[in-house]
């Protein structure tokens, strides 16, 4: 006999940290969701719009797989921020306007703490279908962040850390 925690593991309950993290990995999507579908009408730069897309198109499948475990589990999820309304680039004023700079920085930011979650996620779970679930969240993250960092780096965006461009002669003791 194997169990509770034996055989099909979408037959096993979900510790705390489970149900915390699927929870939370959904409300921040849902936040993410809101924020970037507002940043696509900042963007003024087409390959910035199209990684906002599929950073949408991420965070409306994480929502859409994160609910259903939750809904098998017999939990509420947190709710969905209302669509906003459209308008064009051109309509939004000049000093209220997020630039596409400021939109990169912020996305890759939002990314590499994605990064940490997923892992986090991977480590604490004992049910291997969720880890599976944020091992795949974490290697499409980890791709769509080579893209922004890419983008960030050809458009001249990027604002790197002090650099270190002479290096210390080696002392010989």
């Amino acid at each position: 006999m194997t169990g509770i925690l034996g055989g099909n593991p979408k037959e096993e309950p979900m510790h705390y940290g489970e149900i915390y993290g699927v929870w939370q990995a959904s409300m921040v999507a849902k936040g993410a969701l809101s924020c970037y579908r507002a940043f696509l009408y900042h963007a003024g730069d087409n390959d910035l719009k199209k990684i906002l897309n599929t950073m949408i198109d991420q965070a409306e499948l994480e929502i859409s797989e994160c609910d259903s475990l939750l809904a098998e589990q017999g939990l509420a999820s947190a709710p969905v921020y209302p669509n906003r309304p459209e308008t064009k680039l051109e309509d939004i004023p000049v000093g209220a306007r997020f630039t596409d700079p400021e939109i990169a920085a912020k996305l890759a930011a939002d990314n590499a703490a994605g990064l940490v979650a997923c892992s986090q996620m991977m480590g604490q779970s004992i049910r291997e279908d969720i880890g599976a679930l944020f091992g795949k969240y974490h290697l499409t993250k980890a791709g769509i962040g080579l893209k922004v960092l890419h983008l960030s780096k050809k458009k001249g965006w990027l604002i790197p850390p002090p650099l270190q461009v002479k290096r210390p002669e080696p002392v010989n003791a």
